[in-house]
């Protein structure tokens, strides 16, 4: 950050770790043996759409790269736009560390391109037995901008349980890097992942 950035309070966005999404899988054996909740397999990466042809060739890019490891596995792959106007790359994948891996071709292949201030987040699905009637889904969701996991528990009625996302911060911290300010810990309502 130069002199004139500092006087003028601006700040150079913290530099994405892809490679902290290779800490969901044992995020997620954590979740599983000391929470009841188990990966559903599916994850959605989230990005804002720029109408650009370039943006149109990378999106084309990505879906190939997709498509050829859908071939090796039983992967499924579907574009969503939600009602905000955002676009999702849904992936389905059983194997969490597939699904890990898939989602970082995504997010690579965008960040790549040049399209890194388009993306938005990384959301995976969690479901739960009978220990959690109230909460079917969970998810964490990766801020690509900061680098950051934070657990998102949604309650009907566009509400959330605050204190069931603590606990789940408690418990994934010590796999995880979770974002430690809680303003960012924006809820995803409508998410299209389960």
């Amino acid at each position: 950050m130069g002199f004139l950035d500092a006087i003028l309070g601006r700040s150079k966005p913290v530099a994405a770790n892809l490679d902290a999404l290779f800490a969901l899988p044992s995020g997620a054996v954590t979740l599983e043996t000391e929470g009841g909740w188990v990966p559903t397999g599916q994850a959605g990466v989230c990005f804002k759409p720029v109408v650009e042809s370039s943006f149109d060739q990378m999106k084309s890019e990505v879906s190939q790269i997709l498509t050829m490891m859908k071939s090796e596995r039983t992967l499924e792959v579907k574009e969503v736009d939600d009602n905000l106007g955002f676009h999702w790359v849904v992936i389905t994948e059983p194997d969490i560390e597939g699904l890990v891996s898939n989602v970082h071709v995504v997010n690579s292949g965008l960040q790549e391109a040049g399209f890194s201030p388009q993306l938005l987040c990384s959301v995976f699905g969690f479901k739960t037995g009978p220990d959690h009637p109230a909460h079917p889904n969970i998810y964490l969701i990766y801020l690509f901008k900061r680098g950051t996991f934070y657990p998102f528990a949604p309650l009907p009625g566009q509400q959330r349980d605050n204190a069931l996302e603590l606990h789940l911060k408690g418990l994934i911290g010590k796999d995880m890097k979770v974002e430690e300010d809680l303003t960012r810990w924006f809820p995803v309502w409508g998410v299209p992942v389960n």
